[in-house]
């Protein structure tokens, strides 16, 4: 029978156990467990080094999850950040980018055109 003073050394053991590994409590081991400062600007370096760059998106991370703002002129570009926040070790992503119509209204042309061309039937083809 496990003794409340047992169980309190058991579980003191354990935490010292994980602060000394550089884990807490709170943060799972691995990429996420860096702080949200250090998470925020793992994130802003990855737009740095990205197409993104001009962009000028804002990031604020708390508790591990990136809030990601701003506004783009490439539809690309609002997956783009989700991924990159996602492999700086966000734990999840919050995508607040906007993207302008006129973009939407060029992607969403070239999807229409793109769609046309594979309905074309191979026995509709001449050989």
């Amino acid at each position: 029978m496990i003794t409340k003073h047992k169980l309190a050394a058991l579980v003191v053991t354990l935490l010292l156990g994980m602060v000394a590994s550089g884990q807490t409590p709170n943060r799972p081991p691995g990429k996420s467990s860096m702080t949200d400062l250090e998470l925020e600007n793992a994130i802003r370096q990855r737009f740095a080094r990205s197409k993104s760059a001009t962009d000028k998106f804002t990031v604020r991370v708390q508790g591990g999850v990136a809030t990601i703002e701003g506004k783009t002129a490439v539809v690309q570009r609002k997956g783009s950040a989700t991924r990159m926040a996602k492999s700086a070790g966000a734990r999840q992503v919050v995508n607040k980018i906007q993207v302008a119509d006129e973009a939407r209204q060029e992607a969403a042309a070239s999807l229409d055109s793109g769609r046309r061309r594979a309905q074309v039937k191979r026995s509709d083809v001449n050989r």
